[in-house]
């Protein structure tokens, strides 16, 4: 298994804005280009950060060099509007390859 691991700051009053199109975002991206989903996750300072599980780093990779597109403008739209800022290349803060996994996933 492959990760990456992204980071955004929201512009205030639009973080509910932001969940519902990663959310979105996500489900298209799981869809289409085959990753296992991702976790959104709060970092102190209010920074969010996305952790992103792929099955390869190949499938991820393919993924990444099309940025992910996908048929839902709106969407797109409502995410790039709530972020004010990420880093300049888009890309992640860190990319690794899973070599133990011992999360309990609990649905």
């Amino acid at each position: 298994m492959f990760v990456a691991v992204y980071w955004w700051r929201v512009h205030p009053g639009k973080e509910e804005q932001f969940r519902k199109a990663w959310h979105r975002g996500t489900e298209l991206i799981t869809r289409i280009y085959g990753s296992y989903g991702s976790r959104l996750h709060r970092d102190r300072d209010g920074r969010f950060v996305g952790y992103a599980e792929w099955p390869d780093e190949a499938t991820w990779r393919a993924a990444f060099d099309r940025k992910m597109a996908y048929d839902d403008p709106e969407n797109r739209a409502a995410f790039i509007d709530a972020i004010a800022e990420f880093p300049s290349n888009a890309e992640p803060i860190f990319t690794m390859t899973v070599i133990d996994d011992l999360l309990v996933r609990r649905h």
